[in-house]
């Protein structure tokens, strides 16, 4: 395959901008790493007086030590209940891990948050994970530790399609579909959230500290009357060896844990999908280049070839269309000896012939999608579909093209057609944001409402309607029409930089991870073994419908 060349000078502007990176990576790692303390050291303290460890310590002891724990929604609910006293993760643990070499989705309660309480994110998260399984075809384990819903937020959570409730949804259909559903009760387990275990394949309970019940012994003497504890009312003995709700109860966590690794281990090996495979090979230039490349001002321009010379196999990369539609690169190659067909902006500026016999050039802004880029990039997807090849999209996108020229060559049919090419897609999709994803650039090039597998941003991702300048002096103009000529100067100033503030806040990467809108903010040098690992996933599910766009115009 033809070898990405690289042209990189490693000048003062490129130790600037690795600095700058670094240091960035460096400041989230130590919030991220605070996030994981959960609810803080004394409630850590008082779970382990109870005979009980951590979320993270159950599943660093279910998970194969030789394997990383790929953790997801690290950053979910960050900032969003302040009042509440916060959410830390949404007070859950969730990711890939492998156990007993087999991968598989882990869901682990945080109860040293709120008791392990659902939030209206925690229930999103929980959501997201069950999505993950059933698409990807992945084993799921529940470690349930939950004092239920949140009751000051139950309204948020409890009656719509996407709240509590779906959970359970999720359970039977994903059970229907043979995905294989484990969950232990390691502590409390109550009202509609005994379900969750129980519409489980198989169930677990530790002694002492796990329970289940429909109402707990305060609601029970309430209701009728009845003086009862809570291990006497839906303990391990009780369910386990009286009401036969439960199939296994086990002496302490550690038991539980290691018996469902052993169970694990007689699972059958699920089929592949066909995708091509080969030995992983190393880029032949260095990953962490990236911090370099990138820049620190999200409207400068670089070249995007340069960043597929240091995520693919070999630097390897088999251009499609190479000479048209320039402000998207389609191509194949290989990530960590998986096919992957890449759909990414080019951010650098390219000239383009205009002219019948190639006389007359054009400059075309990078990152922009123009007619002539929606139009490959919808033919480049349509293929790989056809081929059976994994979609790799790289966003670093300003939108469509606007215009008077733009709108009489016909951008938004063109733009239609790409986006209904990535709609449509049945093959993998995994979208990395490694930049700016503005307006309708987020649909085309597969963002969270699109059906990508997995999603992932990089320190230098930026998500919203349009970029924060012109979002800012459009509303400015808005608010300032509306309340006529008596606006000072000063008290436009003013305006405009809360405006400005506002966007620079729900632009940032952790808005967006805080949303789920992304499931992780990965450093940009993990990025190749984050998307191996995801392909790996993706491939448990065999199964890839009839490739059909529907009608687009010509």
């Amino acid at each position: 395959m033809p070898i990405l060349d690289s042209q990189v000078e490693k000048d003062a502007v490129f130790k600037r901008r690795e600095g700058f990176w670094r240091q960035r990576l460096s400041e989230l790692a130590a919030q991220a790493e605070a996030i994981r303390g959960g609810g803080g050291e004394a409630a850590h303290a008082r779970q382990a007086a109870k005979g009980k460890m951590s979320a993270r310590e159950r599943v660093a002891r279910l998970c194969d030590a030789d394997a990383v724990f790929m953790e997801l929604g690290v950053w979910a609910a960050q900032g969003m209940y302040e009042e509440h006293g916060g959410a830390p993760a949404a007070g859950v643990v969730v990711g890939v891990g492998r156990i007993s070499g087999h991968e598989a989705v882990i869901v682990a309660n945080d109860a040293t948050v709120k008791a392990g309480a659902w939030f209206p994110m925690t229930c999103k998260k929980v959501l997201r994970a069950q999505e993950i399984a059933l698409e990807n075809r992945l084993p799921i384990v529940y470690l349930v530790d939950s004092a239920g819903v949140y009751l000051p937020m139950q309204d948020e959570i409890f009656p719509d399609r996407e709240h509590f409730g779906r959970a359970f949804f999720n359970n039977a259909r994903l059970s229907a579909a043979g995905v294989f559903q484990l969950a232990a009760i390691m502590g409390s387990c109550v009202a509609g959230g005994a379900y969750l275990p129980i519409m489980s394949d198989e169930s677990h309970i530790v002694e002492g500290t796990g329970s289940i019940f429909l109402a707990g012994s305060h609601l029970v003497k309430a209701a009728i009357g009845e003086e009862v504890d809570n291990q006497q009312l839906g303990g391990a003995a009780v369910q386990c060896d009286i009401s036969g709700v439960v199939d296994h109860r086990h002496e302490n966590e550690e038991s539980c844990l290691d018996k469902i690794r052993r169970q694990f281990a007689q699972l059958g090996m699920p089929p592949q999908a066909p995708f091509a495979r080969r030995e992983p090979r190393e880029p032949l230039h260095a990953i962490d280049d990236l911090y370099g490349i990138v820049p620190m001002d999200k409207s400068r321009p670089y070249d995007t070839r340069e960043v597929l010379a240091r995520l693919l196999d070999g630097s390897e990369f088999d251009e499609f269309k190479a000479t048209y539609g320039q402000t998207l690169l389609c191509g194949t190659g290989w990530v960590g000896g998986w096919s992957v067909g890449v759909v990414a902006n080019q951010r650098s500026i390219v000239t383009r012939e205009t002219g019948s016999k190639g006389g007359d050039k054009e400059l075309q802004i990078g990152g922009v999608i123009y007619s002539d880029s929606a139009d490959k990039g919808a033919r480049f997807i349509e293929l790989c579909n056809q081929k059976r090849i994994p979609l790799l999209f790289l966003q670093d996108v300003t939108g469509f093209m606007v215009g008077s020229r733009a709108e009489r060559g016909g951008i938004i049919k063109d733009g239609a057609k790409m986006v209904n090419a990535v709609a449509n897609s049945v093959v993998p999709k995994i979208t990395v944001f490694c930049g700016n994803s503005y307006g309708a650039g987020n649909y085309a090039m597969c963002g969270k409402a699109y059906g990508a597998r997995f999603l992932y941003a990089w320190p230098s991702a930026a998500i919203a309607v349009m970029g924060g300048e012109q979002a800012s002096r459009t509303l400015l103009a808005i608010q300032l029409k509306n309340r006529g000529d008596g606006v000072g100067e000063d008290e436009k100033e003013e305006l405009l930089e809360r405006i400005e503030q506002h966007y620079r806040d729900a632009m940032d990467p952790r808005y967006a991870a805080a949303r789920l809108w992304v499931d992780d903010i990965i450093d940009p040098v993990k990025t190749r073994e984050v998307i191996a690992r995801s392909l790996a996933c993706a491939a448990h599910n065999p199964e890839i419908p009839e490739f059909k766009t529907g009608v687009l115009q010509t």
